[in-house]
């Protein structure tokens, strides 16, 4: 499953995600992954959550590097449960324009291994279009 946390800047949506990644470790029995663009959330998560910094991977500059990068992450941990990725659109070439085949391309990720996604998207639900219905939506903009 694909869930999606929508809001303008600083509507909380990076607060949201690292509590349902906190949570989220009295829900699983596996592995949780927390991918951000920067490490400056350390000590936000929970020490059993790993944190991965897209500063670490540069050369990840478009969708299919990512993709390829998200199956290397589910390759290598055969217990992992969750993914949970904040601001989006700051990572690789990720954009609203693009946005749908990503998503469409992250819900087959998650259906084939099993594994639930979290992405958080600094937008407002009616920038994204209506392909966006079709995922669960926590939409903080209300």
């Amino acid at each position: 499953m694909v869930r999606l946390l929508i809001g303008h800047k600083g509507s909380g949506k990076t607060k949201k995600i690292v509590g349902l990644a906190n949570e989220s470790l009295d829900k699983v029995n596996g592995s949780v992954v927390f991918i951000n663009k920067n490490s400056n959330l350390t000590t936000d998560l929970k020490y059993s959550i790993r944190l991965i910094s897209m500063n670490d991977f540069e050369a990840i500059t478009n969708v299919d590097e990512y993709i390829g990068f998200l199956y290397g992450i589910i390759s290598q941990d055969h217990d992992l449960e969750c993914i949970f990725i904040d601001s989006i659109l700051k990572h690789a070439d990720i954009k609203i324009e693009n946005l749908e085949d990503f998503l469409e391309r992250l819900n087959r990720i998650s259906t084939e291994h099993s594994v639930d996604i979290v992405v958080s998207i600094s937008a407002d639900k009616e920038d994204l279009g209506s392909y966006i219905d079709k995922y669960e939506i926590v939409d903080l903009t209300k």
